[in-house]
């Protein structure tokens, strides 16, 4: 289904039924089928709504750079065309930041993360990195600024769009702390321990800034480990939503 939200289409699907609802928002490069083996496994007791947030999936680039603020506004306006008010949000990396933002800035029944990111992304950098930042600003090679931003990038860089790319620098160079700090609902944060995009040092440092939150770490698991261990995730959140 497709609804015109802001200055883009919107594609989501809408199935299952029951008190509540449950939203989820995939990770960068993603889509709905990312998502939908949690889904299809809550849709008895619930209702469920999965996203192609814009710019993936079926849904097509909005029109202008998006900050992390304008895709929590789609989504709390798409929500709002369908009647959902206390949405169950659930949100995997980039989808994680976004429901992070949402929840504090409306209101919320329950939130689950999966690897989200909440503050400015800092790596270091390698040597062959290094060598091609500098070599950019050598004058006359300026030109050569895209072809080495593609060489230099993370693989969610490369792989993605030159307007997809100014809207991921907004997304790793946004620190959203001071959001936090304002969410109000309960919340559990599933990690896995090799997470090697997103570190599980952050999960820890999320229980601290969200009040009534709890970290679930999963042994070994990457960042997909909501996936890796399925039966487990779904278990944790037909216990924490209750009504299931």
């Amino acid at each position: 289904m497709l609804k015109h939200i802001n200055d883009t289409d919107v594609n989501y699907v809408d199935y299952g039924e029951g008190e509540n609802t449950v939203v989820l928002l995939h990770g960068w490069g993603q889509n709905i089928e990312m998502m939908k083996p949690v889904g299809d496994r809550l849709k008895k007791n619930n209702r469920v709504i999965i996203v192609d947030l814009p710019g993936f999936g079926n849904s097509p680039e909005p029109s202008k750079i998006w900050t992390m603020y304008d895709y929590a506004e789609c989504i709390k306006k798409l929500l709002d065309e369908l009647k959902i008010k206390k949405p169950i949000l659930i949100g995997h990396s980039f989808g994680g930041k976004i429901s992070l933002i949402y929840a504090s800035m409306y209101e919320v029944n329950k939130l689950i993360l999966f690897g989200s990111p909440y503050k400015k992304e800092v790596k270091k950098l390698s040597m062959k990195t290094k060598v091609l930042k500098k070599l950019k600003n050598v004058p006359g090679l300026n030109k050569f600024e895209g072809f080495a931003k593609r060489h230099i990038g993370s693989r969610d860089y490369k792989n993605a769009s030159d307007f997809m790319r100014k809207i991921l620098v907004e997304h790793v160079n946004l620190d959203i702390t001071e959001n936090v700090k304002k969410i109000k609902c309960p919340t559990i944060i599933v990690w896995g321990t090799m997470d090697n995009e997103v570190p599980i040092e952050e999960a820890y440092e999320l229980e601290k800034l969200i009040n009534d939150s709890a970290v679930i770490p999963y042994e070994g698991c990457t960042h997909y480990a909501y996936l890796e261990r399925l039966d487990q995730t779904v278990s944790i959140i037909k216990n924490f939503i209750g009504g299931v």
